[in-house]
């Protein structure tokens, strides 16, 4: 047990219920916002602060599911206060059992993130004692210091809820204190706080908040950045303190600020050439940006992440998306010849007044796609009704959510049917993204790869070595995907 007496703050980022997309990528990288308020209650006097990523934990105590002891953990380092990362519905159930188990050992328990926020009064309901709303950074360190204080009062704090003499109170925050407007003045986020991680791939952020208004998104609020200058100069901070070199700017649209990004990029092609890797979520239509391309391929952008959604243009009408899918071959087109492009997708979107749309027409419009567009990698989900959303709404008013007792949070990754679906049985409907992707990710890649190396001398003669490389390393991650998702069969059956 460790002697230091001042109190700790464990902030706990939980597991992934299942295998799914990302499970190959969470072991590089970590949650950015449980790092950023960890950071900032670092910097209070006498508060020690740590960061447990459940999906990038190595060489801590774990339990017999394989997931970290918090026994251990607790009995070790007792924390007296925990903060959850409440950002995916998905794991949200994983939160109330660790929240049940802090809650019996004695300490506070703080939520933080979409699911919570929409939903106060069920968080509320396990074990959580206090639940915040908007930016943590604002009141964060506030509200540690009066849970410490045994006894005050948290009524004037603004933007949380919580239990007062079996009653729910919701403070309603005061203007602009819900949003942060001033993102400059944000320490840098300290990574060096997480515990019994490997962090290879490095989140950052610029902006907040997203100027579309997509159905099935819950990302809400008018967009604000930082300065172009302070994410470069984080950049430099973590070069320089971590060795870093490579990023994922976790951004939902890079480009939102398209002065701003084009003068970070800029301004790292200036000091660093290529010699670091980002990768960045772009809209597709940035393809008519031709000068923010260019600077993006020079300064090492390598991977654009666009959210397609569909291919097939009622679907992208019902979303919103605001374009066809005919464009999205043309901006394609464009975006593959500067980076690799990550298509991400959702298939048998719901179509208000139902779907005129099968199953195999779906199939055939997808793969098509997929065919003529030459994507490098996808990914492809079922709608997920998240909480906040306006397609959720939408199907609770139309009768279609399942209810909880039938499709419980968990199953909320994109992997699950979590509505009755138009024009395809609940068997179709769950079996399709792993169909699709099935046939993306073919053992066809496993040959490619071995024919590649063979002709390797003539195509390097002809090609040269990007092209080759290219084509060799597409091969190498289909393959793994591949396998993966063979995995991913087996437990759904």
């Amino acid at each position: 047990m460790e002697t230091n007496k001042w109190p700790l703050v464990r902030i706990v980022v939980p597991a992934f219920p299942r295998i799914n997309i990302f499970t190959p990528l969470a072991p590089k990288t970590t949650a950015l916002g449980p790092i950023l308020v960890a950071t900032v209650i670092n910097k209070m006097w006498g508060i020690r602060v740590e960061v447990i990523d459940e999906n990038n934990f190595r060489r801590g105590p774990r339990d017999k599911n394989y997931l970290p002891d918090h026994s251990i953990l607790q009995k070790e380092r007792p924390a007296v206060i925990v903060g959850f990362y409440c950002g995916l519905s998905s794991t949200i159930e994983r939160v109330w059992n660790l929240a049940e188990f802090y809650h019996n050992q004695g300490a506070k328990t703080i939520a933080g993130g979409w699911h919570s926020h929409y939903l106060p009064e069920e968080t509320l309901k396990h074990h959580i004692d206090v639940v915040v709303h908007g930016d943590a950074e604002l009141v964060i360190r506030q509200l540690i210091a009066r849970l410490l204080n045994e006894g005050k009062s948290l009524q004037n704090i603004p933007g949380i809820s919580f239990i007062e003499n079996g009653q729910i109170k919701n403070i309603p925050p005061a203007p602009q204190r819900l949003e942060n407007r001033d993102i400059d003045n944000l320490p840098f986020p300290d990574f060096s706080l997480l515990r019994y991680a490997k962090i290879k791939i490095y989140p950052l952020d610029r902006i907040r908040g997203c100027s579309m208004n997509c159905e099935f998104c819950s990302v809400k609020g008018k967009p604000r950045w930082a300065s172009p200058q302070h994410l470069f100069d984080l950049v430099s901070w973590l070069v320089d303190t971590r060795k870093a070199r490579h990023f994922f700017i976790v951004d939902d649209r890079s480009e939102q600020d398209i002065e701003g990004a084009t003068e970070f990029f800029r301004t790292v092609y200036k000091k660093y050439g290529n010699q670091l890797h980002f990768t960045v979520q772009i809209r597709l239509e940035t393809a008519r940006k031709t000068e923010l391309l260019e600077i993006m391929k020079k300064a090492g952008v390598g991977v654009v992440c666009i959210g397609y959604e569909s291919p097939i243009d009622e679907d992208l009408k019902e979303m919103g998306k605001g374009y066809s899918a005919a464009k999205m071959l043309e901006w394609t087109k464009i975006l593959r010849k500067y980076f690799w492009v990550h298509g991400m997708f959702i298939v048998g979107y719901p179509i208000e007044g139902g779907s005129k749309i099968g199953p195999k027409e779906t199939l055939v419009r997808f793969r098509e796609f997929f065919r003529k567009a030459r994507l490098d990698t996808v990914q492809v989900m079922l709608p997920i009704p998240l909480i906040g959303t306006n397609l959720r709404q939408r199907l609770e008013d139309e009768g279609k959510i399942f209810p909880l007792s039938l499709v419980p949070w968990r199953k909320y990754d994109g992997t699950n049917p979590c509505f009755r679906p138009d024009k395809m049985t609940m068997e179709e409907f769950q079996n399709t993204p792993l169909m699709l992707m099935g046939s993306f990710y073919n053992y066809w890649s496993f040959f490619r790869i071995g024919l590649r190396i063979i002709v390797f001398p003539i195509d390097y003669f002809i090609r040269g070595w990007k092209s080759w490389y290219h084509g060799w390393y597409r091969d190498v991650i289909r393959s793994a995907g591949h396998i993966l998702i063979k995995r991913w069969h087996k437990l759904e059956q």
